[in-house]
């Protein structure tokens, strides 16, 4: 059998860092061997529950040829040079979504995995879960005829019952608000579900818990054919929400309203709601990740998915700070006239 992949976690500013740290320990082909962070207190503090060795720098970590792979959670803004640096020093790569601030950015990140030959996947959970599996499923069957709304949403209560740190609040390190960090499961299952890129987004921030980023958001996307996909994320909703809704000229499909439970009408379907069965998720992003590693393959789906997520994002902030829609591409969209 192979030696488990050493791994060490770069970062725990994000909320999910310890998350990853547990995966990197559970998997039983990974060993967690390090904890890195730039706030030296709370890198100890990590180390420490984790029973691992803290390294106060970073470069001397990654020249380690003992060490083969890193988790990377810390603040958005440092995404692209830490990614970048250790990509270069051949150390593969997991890490939280987004990928970076700016799709260039981004796409400097997946072509410097490349070209050092290194894994790279981020995390984007709701990809493998079953109701996603299955809704997929229905959309290609064409029971719903074509595609023409759908409506994702998440919310949390994380500002208003204290939970989310306050440093998710600065517009600097984290970029962007609740859009930026919870949005982004609402944005990329929008995508996929429509089989598109969206043209444009017109974007709705708000905030109610006095943040300097918005703490709600609201998104209107467009796609080929006249189709619109709203995607909504909000860190000040008690309790909490995630739901989908899918509309066609055929039928409906919906998840999540009243229970964790998937709902169709419509069409083949017939004209009362009906409960459909709701597969097993699939293997996530953390063992795929270590599938590729073990296997030399990239992972191309995924990786679409996170290059696409961050042109989403990046116009979704455009949009909210300027008023207007822009399309995915980043330039504003003028009306006739």
């Amino acid at each position: 059998m192979p030696q488990p992949l050493t791994v060490a976690a770069i970062g725990f500013w994000h909320v999910h860092a310890g998350d990853y740290a547990h995966a990197a320990q559970q998997h039983p082909d990974t060993q967690l061997v390090a904890v890195w962070d730039d706030d030296e207190e709370r890198g100890r503090a990590a180390a420490e529950e984790f029973g691992v060795e803290f390294v106060a720098d970073l470069d001397e970590l990654l020249a380690r040829d003992t060490l083969d792979a890193v988790t990377i959670t810390t603040s958005t803004d440092q995404h692209h040079d830490v990614m970048l640096r250790a990509a270069a020093a051949g150390k593969h790569i997991f890490t939280e979504k987004v990928l970076a601030p700016t799709a260039d950015e981004a796409e400097d990140i997946v072509a410097a995995a490349a070209a050092a030959g290194v894994a790279l996947v981020v995390s984007l959970p709701r990809l493998y879960d079953g109701y996603t599996q299955a809704l997929s499923a229905i959309v290609d069957s064409g029971a719903l005829g074509t595609l023409t709304y759908s409506r994702v949403r998440l919310a949390h209560d994380g500002w208003v019952a204290g939970w989310l740190p306050d440093r998710f609040g600065n517009p600097e390190e984290a970029i962007g608000g609740a859009l930026t960090d919870l949005g982004c499961h609402p944005a990329y299952l929008t995508r996929l579900f429509h089989r598109a890129e969206p043209l444009s987004v017109s974007a709705v921030y708000g905030s109610v818990t006095g943040h300097p980023v918005e703490d709600n958001a609201v998104v209107t996307a467009s796609f080929p054919g006249g189709a619109l996909g709203v995607f909504e994320a909000s860190v000040a909703s008690a309790p909490g929400q995630f739901t989908i809704e899918l509309r066609g000229t055929e039928g409906v499909a919906v998840y999540g309203f009243g229970g964790e439970k998937l709902l169709v009408t419509g069409g083949t379907y017939g004209d009362g709601w009906q409960e459909l069965p709701i597969p097993d998720a699939l293997d996530g992003a953390f063992a795929e990740w270590v599938e590729r590693i073990r296997t030399g393959t990239t992972a191309d789906g995924n990786l679409d998915h996170a290059l696409a997520l961050t042109r989403i994002v990046a116009a979704s902030n455009a949009s909210a700070a300027s008023g207007a829609a822009v399309p995915v591409a980043g330039r504003p969209v003028h009306s006739a006239g």
